[in-house]
């Protein structure tokens, strides 16, 4: 029973863990997405020469990265204010910094894990026509990691700003 109380009157963690479920769930929903739609073209491809099978997977995985960025900034806003060990108190003021730390990651994993996904269905275009050009057809969906990258950063320093 402490134990709920404590957690009511901890109302700056609400808002940490909203911050973490936006890292974590736009993120990895913008991967399912990306993953999805290079999955569809790399399956054509596939269905016409298996074995380029290995080219397309990895061209495939390139959109699961940002769920994976998504789901550190979760565990590292989970791991901040003890929920793997004693929880912290949590002011609204920190909870608010924590929750606008996962943002970042949130927002553009999502659309950028959307546009990687299409930026990798074309490079399977690539591969399907010109194999021999299969380096070239990676720069295209590795640009668009790039500001997931980016993201993952922003929302990793905003976070190892916030003192609890």
């Amino acid at each position: 029973m402490n134990n709920m109380v404590e957690l009511m009157g901890n109302s700056g963690l609400y808002l940490a863990f909203l911050g973490s479920a936006i890292a974590a769930g736009l993120a990895g929903c913008g991967s399912a997405i990306g993953v999805g739609i290079a999955g569809m073209a790399a399956s054509g491809v596939v269905t016409e020469d298996p074995s380029k099978f290995g080219k397309t997977l990895l061209l495939q995985a390139l959109p699961g990265t940002q769920g994976i960025y998504g789901l550190l900034i979760g565990f590292l806003i989970w791991s901040k204010i003890g929920v793997f060990g004693t929880i912290a108190p949590v002011t609204i003021e920190q909870g608010l910094m924590l929750f606008l730390a996962g943002v970042p990651v949130g927002l553009v994993g999502l659309v950028s894990a959307i546009y990687q996904g299409k930026a990798s269905a074309s490079s399977c275009g690539i591969l399907a026509k010109r194999p021999e050009e299969f380096g070239k057809a990676m720069i295209y969906p590795a640009m668009v990691e790039t500001y997931a990258v980016l993201s993952l950063l922003a929302s990793f320093l905003m976070l190892n700003g916030i003192k609890l």
